[in-house]
């Protein structure tokens, strides 16, 4: 009898346990949203509300709380996040920006590019490392939609750090004229240097007060701006930094590097500027100026100024809306010649390395490159207001435009982007006709590492503003006695130290390719 009921009570013991069983299966769902909600990579409204601290250079735009607020409403329905910006103004970013990550402060999401310290940084540790299995979990869109060349172009190191741009940039220079001017002085049409020449030393001529040529300001310049078209397209040379007159050629498999000071290309440069010097066509404090090149153009001071094809595009469009009397328009001067492509780091996000939610991240990330709704709002505010949508893929600034632009959201460009209906349709002609003509160079994505050498690359810094400047703009009397002692300074400052290291890293990295 007792043995019936230890029996009995067994098979009761049994019968509870299997129940507790699968009730706690049953609540299995629920116990895993909770998990995924303590987990930032499951996102979704179901999940742990986070809010995303990002760090963007520029402005903070007048309109930055109405349009996050919209996109705060958004995320959190869609991911249950939120977002908080800080912006670090274009006048002192660059010494505030490597601070944040040296002080270890608190943020997540990080503008960064090839000009905005990806290489230093990532070397450094300040970003977090990205994983293809993190990719195809947390941001599987961008995963897909960027080109393998545009990841494999962000690694350093053979390792990924950001989440770069999906968008192809051509950036050689072009020049930007009055071809109301060539009409009226009935000159040659600008095509090339030799016509263009003709050009800025005609202005002065005929134009009184205004200059054939102007430059940006010398905030720390040192390259002559002309140099990107004259020297550097022209005879299909890559310069690795401009602080640095080293350079290789693009048809040079080697990458062997060498001064471009030092060969008769730049000789023959000096004398093409020091004719524009001697017949007006800059004014003889240009190495001083201070002025906006582009506001003076507006003004009709200035006749001309090389830029990047997209900056000077945009230029015409300003014009003829604002100074329709002056007719405005951009020419390549080396339409033969190699086309160079910006690398995918030229704009990108990445995470710090201390963000506590790199996988919500990822998925704001993501949605910011391939969300309609949400590429367009972050990207050109609100609708009616802003910007006016016309079709897929283009737009007018709306009434309150200014009061959203001039900062970093260039980071998640992508093929949602839409293009201004003013933007000239000869920019895009112009750009298509360039596409077939894009040289890739083995060392497009190399970056120099000057820890060895950073005394030297400063003082070869002051070198260039000190003799190079003054040289190129022709203020040098003696053009051979000036470039000869252009070249010792720059012996003396270390540029052979400088030229070996390089080429010892170019060396490495070509071997590492192969």
């Amino acid at each position: 009898m007792v043995m019936r009921q230890k029996r009995k009570l067994g098979s009761l013991l049994l019968a509870a346990l299997l129940l507790l069983a699968t009730l706690l299966t049953a609540c299995g769902g629920t116990k895993e949203k909770e998990t995924a909600g303590d987990n930032p990579a499951a996102g979704g409204s179901d999940s742990e509300a986070v809010t995303l601290k990002m760090l963007l250079i520029g402005g903070k735009p007048v309109d930055y709380d109405e349009v996050f607020g919209k996109l705060n409403e958004i995320l959190k329905e869609k991911i249950n996040t939120t977002v908080e910006a800080e912006f670090l103004d274009w006048s002192d970013w660059t010494q505030k920006y490597p601070l944040k990550f040296a002080a270890s402060e608190d943020f997540d999401i990080v503008y960064t590019a090839n000009w905005a310290y990806y290489n230093d940084q990532a070397l450094k540790g300040g970003f977090l490392e990205l994983t293809e299995d993190m990719l195809k979990e947390h941001a599987p869109k961008t995963f897909e939609a960027l080109p393998q060349t545009a990841w494999d172009q962000a690694k350093v190191n053979g390792k990924l750090y950001m989440v770069p741009q999906n968008s192809q940039e051509v950036i050689d220079k072009v020049v930007l004229i009055r071809q109301d001017l060539v009409d009226k002085y009935k000159l040659d049409p600008v095509t090339d240097p030799a016509t263009y020449a003709e050009y800025v030393k005609a202005v002065p001529a005929n134009e009184k007060g205004v200059s054939g040529f102007g430059a940006k300001p010398a905030d720390g310049w040192k390259w002559h701006e002309l140099d990107d078209v004259l020297l550097e397209q022209q005879n299909q040379w890559s310069v690795i930094n401009t602080g640095i007159p080293l350079a290789y050629s693009l048809d040079d498999e080697s990458g062997k590097v060498f001064n471009v000071y030092d060969t008769p290309e730049f000789r023959e440069l000096l004398s093409y500027y020091k004719d524009l010097a001697d017949n007006g066509g800059w004014s003889k404090n240009i190495v001083n100026n201070k002025n906006d090149v582009w506001q003076d153009m507006k003004a009709g001071k200035v006749a001309s100024y090389a830029q990047n094809l997209g900056t000077v595009a945009f230029n015409v469009a300003e014009a003829r809306r604002d100074t329709p009397q002056y007719d405005m328009m951009f020419v390549d001067l080396t339409p033969d010649k190699y086309k160079t492509s910006a690398i995918s780091t030229q704009n990108g996000l990445a995470i710090h390395a201390t963000s506590k939610h790199a996988e919500r991240a990822l998925e704001l990330i993501d949605l910011l490159q391939n969300d309609r709704e949400i590429h367009d709002l972050t990207m050109y505010g609100i609708a009616d207001k802003h910007y006016k949508p016309i079709g897929d893929d283009r737009y007018e600034p709306g009434p309150s435009a200014a009061n959203y632009t001039g900062f970093s959201n260039w980071g998640w460009n992508s093929l949602l982007n839409r293009t201004d209906t003013s933007y000239p349709k000869e920019a895009d002609d112009m750009l298509a006709s360039w596409q077939d003509k894009v040289h890739h160079s083995a060392l497009e994505t190399f970056v120099f590492d000057d820890t060895n050498v950073k005394n030297q690359v400063a003082s070869i810094g002051n070198v260039m503003l000190r003799y190079a400047i003054p040289l190129e703009y022709g203020l040098i009397q003696d053009l051979d006695k000036g470039q000869a002692d252009l070249i010792k300074q720059l012996q003396a400052a270390g540029l052979d130290k400088v030229q070996t290291e390089m080429q010892t890293q170019i060396d490495a990295f070509l071997a590492a390719q192969n």
